[in-house]
């Protein structure tokens, strides 16, 4: 089975520099790219001020990670409703992760299909029926989310 990291862009010594950072930039603004970088394979995506990064270990499909990138960010594109942008993505952080987490299970992956994922993380936002241990979780990440979005909008 194919494992998978989904990270940031800079973790465990994946750091680019900014010249290769803005190289990047300039040559991928619409189709996901894919690259190798220090053992890992990146497939990447801008869109608009959000920058999409999946790596995995070098003896992963290509093809695979970049499904799996385009269905993340077209779900993302689907629950924000067409406005993927910094400040709505981080109004809805919590959709976001739990598009990330119907996507990827302990580096298993689940779903690619955007419609599917989008559709599983909705009923999820919407149901009321939530366990209380779970909705302690869910306030806290609404608290992180709310801290982050103000630190980074000043």
């Amino acid at each position: 089975m194919a494992r998978l990291n989904l990270y940031y862009l800079v973790t465990r010594g994946c750091r680019l520099s900014r010249n290769k950072f803005s190289l990047m930039h300039i040559f991928c603004f619409f189709a996901a790219e894919i690259t190798l970088f220090d053992g890992y394979i990146v497939v990447y995506k801008f869109v608009h001020d959000l920058h999409f990064f999946v790596t995995a270990g070098d003896d992963e499909n290509e093809l695979i990670l970049a499904s799996v990138l385009h269905g993340f960010s077209d779900s993302v594109g689907l629950l924000l409703r067409g406005d993927v942008e910094k400040r709505t993505a981080l109004e809805n952080l919590d959709l976001i992760l739990l598009c990330i987490d119907e996507i990827v299970d302990g580096g298993i992956i689940l779903e690619t299909d955007a419609n599917t994922i989008a559709g599983k993380v909705a009923t999820n936002a919407v149901d009321g029926s939530v366990p209380f241990s779970e909705q302690t979780i869910s306030q806290a990440l609404a608290t992180a989310r709310e801290h982050l979005a103000r630190s980074l909008l000043k």
